[in-house]
């Protein structure tokens, strides 16, 4: 096979300067042999020098793998990249001021690398509107050394969009399962083709190399021609990697799960009774029967343990931005994997479908908010997390959900036969009066008629065009001392403060598949009873103010 090499031979073949875009999704799709080859190059001759990094979505641990291989200063010299939080080296160069770097939606820079590939100026989207990404806010750069403008403002028909330009790439370092002799690639033991194809394809027609990590080799692919996701016509280089290079995710060597060669039980384990699982509760309570979903990283995991355990998920459709659709969305390091998907389709066909508003509902992670119900998911400080997906989805879908604990840090809670007691907060408070960073404009999302709920484990708040309203509070919370002195800024309070449903407080199924998302009738006279004690809370509240 005339294009094999060893990772070491490929290493040598990445010059100074060069622009390298690398595909992956965490740890699935990433090129981990062929990285750490280019890493030992560097540290043991100083070269690559200076090259510039391009990605869409985070690809790393948080600690060494992934893109982390690439976090040494004089390494690289720019890096325009969807989520940074996966890569903490690379985070710190950026916030050092070494290295010239910006945040774009991911979204973006996948349907970008398309665009590049068609020999295009660039990507034309609404998407980044009215957020940091917005020149006239940061125009997505993250330090004061990042000076050129990556991001356009244009009116076409009288209505505002954004410009991100095109840029030719020289390396493109992606990764399949089995390489032919022609060097065309399938992906069948692979989680996700993510957006490998739109990558190569890039890199070709800019005239640079396309390089791409498998696991394996043979004469002639034995399986049908729709099964190859990289054309030989486009691939220069191939590395076949020794297997613990070369996992299914980060997490899992191989879950034959993740690519449907089987169909595995869906897991059902009870999880135990806490913060994050009320929240999942209190979400799963929203989600439609029949809605096609986005889950988002982190707390709105939950939602899908939560929905397997109440024996839901078929109730609805699960979707990941990497392009994985229905089943069983996994977790942790192996999150962006499905079990048991209907489909799975490439990364940037998933962003047209939800720049589109293909989704129904979407559940999102919440850092920070504030009066106007802002958003910053993105951005704490010299803590650089990134948007990913954030911003392409919580823009373009209808009815949104925040989800997140109700204060940062080592909270204490109890949580006894349907009811919270709050024993200690958490060191750092979310709901602020100005946000760090707008991941998410909740003013323009009132604009747009968007439906935006923040979900939190002892209150419930809505957006409305005066800001944020309270409606929701847990039981045993008290409102003054867990909520409103728990927050830089007095919400609006809804005249009709209800109770959180008390199944959300107590172990054992909420059973909600046979009675739904509201308590049945025996269940009134309880919420009677709290209601009233709400209503006395805040009488006795709207005294001392008065006073």
């Amino acid at each position: 096979m005339s294009k094999l090499l060893s990772a070491a031979q490929a290493a040598q073949l990445i010059p100074d300067n060069a622009t390298i875009a690398t595909g992956g999704f965490i740890g699935i799709g990433f090129a981990e042999a062929i990285a750490t080859a280019i890493e030992q190059r560097f540290l043991s001759s100083q070269q690559p020098r200076q090259v510039a990094l391009v990605y869409a979505a985070g690809q790393g641990d948080a600690q060494t793998r992934g893109l982390n291989h690439f976090a040494h200063e004089g390494m690289v010299r720019k890096v325009i990249g969807g989520h940074w939080g996966l890569a903490p080296g690379l985070g710190k160069l950026a916030t050092d001021n070494k290295i010239e770097a910006y945040n774009l939606p991911q979204g973006v820079i996948c349907h970008l690398f398309r665009d590049i590939a068609a020999g295009k100026p660039g990507t034309l989207t609404k998407v980044g509107l009215h957020t940091f990404v917005d020149p006239r806010q940061e125009g997505g750069k993250i330090n004061n050394r990042t000076l050129a403008d990556q991001v356009e403002l244009l009116t076409l028909h009288g209505e505002d969009y954004l410009f991100y330009k095109a840029f030719p790439i020289d390396i493109a370092l992606l990764r399949g399962t089995t390489a032919d002799a022609d060097g065309n690639i399938s992906m069948e033991r692979e989680a996700l083709p993510l957006d490998a194809l739109a990558i190569a394809q890039a890199t070709h027609n800019s005239g640079g190399k396309v390089i791409v990590q498998v696991e394996r080799t043979t004469h002639q692919h034995q399986l049908t021609p729709d099964r190859v996701r990289i054309p030989g016509i486009l691939v220069d280089h191939i590395v076949v990697a020794d297997s613990q290079d070369h996992p299914q995710t980060f997490a899992e060597p191989f879950n034959p799960a993740y690519c449907g060669d089987v169909i595995a039980p869906l897991e059902q384990q009870s999880q135990p009774l806490s913060a994050r699982k009320i929240i999942g509760r209190r979400a799963l309570m929203e989600l439609r029967k029949g809605a096609v979903v986005n889950l988002g990283i982190g707390m709105p995991e939950m939602v899908s343990a939560v929905a397997a355990e109440e024996k839901m998920l078929n109730d609805f459709t699960l979707t990941v931005e990497p392009g994985g659709i229905g089943g069983q969305p996994a977790s942790g390091l192996s999150f962006g994997a499905v079990s048991n998907a209907a489909a799975v389709i490439d990364q940037p066909a998933q962003f047209d479908f939800y720049d589109g508003g293909g989704l129904d509902q979407a559940f999102l992670g919440l850092a920070e908010s504030c009066p106007e119900g802002h958003v910053n998911v993105s951005r704490f400080s010299d803590k650089l997390a990134g948007a990913g997906g954030f911003i392409n989805i919580t823009q373009n879908t209808q009815d949104l959900y925040f989800l997140g604990t109700f204060t940062s840090g080592s909270q204490q809670l109890e949580i006894h036969n349907g009811e919270l007691n709050v024993i200690r907060n958490g060191s750092v408070k979310k709901f602020l009066k100005q946000v760090q960073q707008i991941t998410f404009n909740g003013q323009y999302a009132i604009e747009q008629g968007q439906k935006v709920t923040f979900i939190t484990e002892r209150a419930v708040f809505i957006l409305t065009s005066e800001g944020l309203k309270l409606t929701e509070i847990a039981p045993g919370v008290d409102l003054k001392k867990d909520i409103l002195d728990q927050m830089d800024f007095r919400p609006l309070i809804d005249n009709n403060l209800t109770p959180m449903d008390p199944r959300l407080f107590k172990e054992g199924p909420m059973n909600l598949q046979h009675n739904g998302s509201h308590p049945a009738g025996h269940m009134r006279k309880v919420w009677a009873q709290l209601i009233q004690g709400l209503n006395e809370q805040r009488a006795n509240l709207e005294d001392c103010i008065a006073s």
